[in-house]
């Protein structure tokens, strides 16, 4: 009779526990992030509209113009590279100087699964096969950052030089954005390569990104690589090797099934003691706009944090899986949180003093994120660099307060 007691409780505690995880959302992920600002959030969908740029043949006669079009100058367009300029290394990309928002832009574009040798190379990876920086990334997504960072240094370094008070962002969507966020490491492990450009000027947005980085190095440069994934997005969450997700393509339902199944039997406590596992890289942005079993859609909005644990761990079963996955819906919802995000700010009508105490509680959150990591025994999550540049940047608000 015990016995019989006994497997009853058993199954209903399993039975609870998978429910529970089988209907884990997407909406819950980031559930107790702090919300984005404006000011924060402002470049995404800028950037999403610049890497969809890419996917055109001719930017004068576009066929995939988000609403309101690309907002580009086409004649600040200084390099535009297809197929075959990269010969297979790495997926098309453009560089472009956004003088209005005084930025120099490499974006580069996602996969193309009708191009063989676009993702030859960043199929190219094994766990622990690739050290970076004390940690581990994605073998194939490396080599073709190093591939266009060597292709492109030059031009790049004589951009920065003209131009002293832009910034370089790289972007990239699905494999493009594991691409990019590489470029960034590289240029800011080693600032020589772009004429000792300050750590500061370097940012990655890596929209629907893959995990290309193990958790030191996704923790440890969150001050310049930022993640931008929406709602349901399968790709950020899954540790499936690409090549398995790419062989079935077509029945990618039952992949995502088979991988949650699987997370459900995976103890996080595990999970952050491998130090191979790659994660989503930087600080996340999270854009919601359904809740689970909601009726139609909420007005987007966006979370954003640093996380450690709880780094889109668990793929959600859901039938907006893929689509969120999408460049084109990504770029509309991001625009569409901007625009109300704008609404916020104007209605709060916050003082400059308020808003450079946001600007330091975003510091306060990497510093803690990084230190939670330490907690946590994740070997080398601290960089003396970020400590430097901090260092850098309060000296020169100091001289401009004294001057003034």
């Amino acid at each position: 009779m015990s016995l019989g007691v006994v497997e009853v409780a058993s199954l209903l505690g399993f039975g609870r526990y998978f429910c529970k995880r089988c209907c884990h959302s997407g909406y819950s992920d980031s559930r107790d992030w702090s919300p984005a600002s404006y000011d924060d959030f402002e470049p995404i969908p800028r950037m999403c509209r610049i890497v969809l740029a890419v996917y055109e043949d001719d930017l004068s006669k576009p066929k995939w113009a988000p609403e309101g079009g690309y907002r580009m100058d086409i004649e600040s367009v200084l390099k535009r590279a297809v197929y075959k300029d990269t010969h297979g290394h790495v997926s098309p990309y453009l560089i472009y100087v956004d003088h209005d928002a005084q930025d120099i832009v490499l974006a580069i574009r996602g996969l193309n699964l009708g191009k063989k040798k676009d993702y030859e190379a960043l199929l190219d990876n094994k766990p622990g096969e690739e050290h970076f920086d004390n940690g581990f990334v994605h073998h194939g997504l490396l080599k073709s950052a190093k591939w266009l960072l060597n292709k492109e240094a030059d031009r790049l370094k004589g951009l920065l030089s003209q131009y002293p008070s832009y910034k370089l962002s790289v972007a990239g969507h699905s494999l493009g954005s594991g691409v990019a966020a590489m470029f960034a490491m590289l240029v800011a492990n080693d600032r020589s390569i772009l004429g000792n450009v300050a750590r500061r000027r370097i940012r990655c947005y890596a929209i629907a990104p893959a995990r290309c980085m193990s958790l030191n190095l996704a923790v440890r440069h969150a001050d310049i690589i930022y993640s931008v994934i929406l709602q349901d997005d399968f790709l950020p969450r899954t540790v499936t090797p690409l090549e398995d997700i790419f062989k079935s393509i077509f029945c990618l339902p039952c992949l995502i099934f088979s991988r949650c199944l699987k997370d459900t039997f995976m103890w996080e406590k595990k999970v952050l003691k491998d130090p191979r596992r790659l994660y989503t890289p930087g600080t996340v942005f999270h854009i919601v706009d359904r809740r689970f079993c909601g009726i139609g859609t909420l007005p987007p909005f966006v979370r954003t944090a640093v996380p450690v644990e709880g780094r889109f761990e668990h793929v959600i079963l859901s039938c907006n899986a893929t689509k969120d996955h999408s460049l084109i819906w990504i770029e509309k919802e991001s625009q569409k949180a901007l625009e109300i995000l704008r609404e916020d700010d104007a209605a709060l009508e916050l003082p400059t003093p308020q808003k450079m105490t946001r600007k330091k509680t975003i510091k306060e959150q990497h510093k803690a994120a990084l230190e939670k990591a330490q907690s946590l025994n994740i070997p080398n999550a601290f960089s003396q660099d970020i400590e430097d540049d901090e260092k850098s940047v309060n000296s020169e608000e100091e001289m401009k307060g004294r001057e003034s």
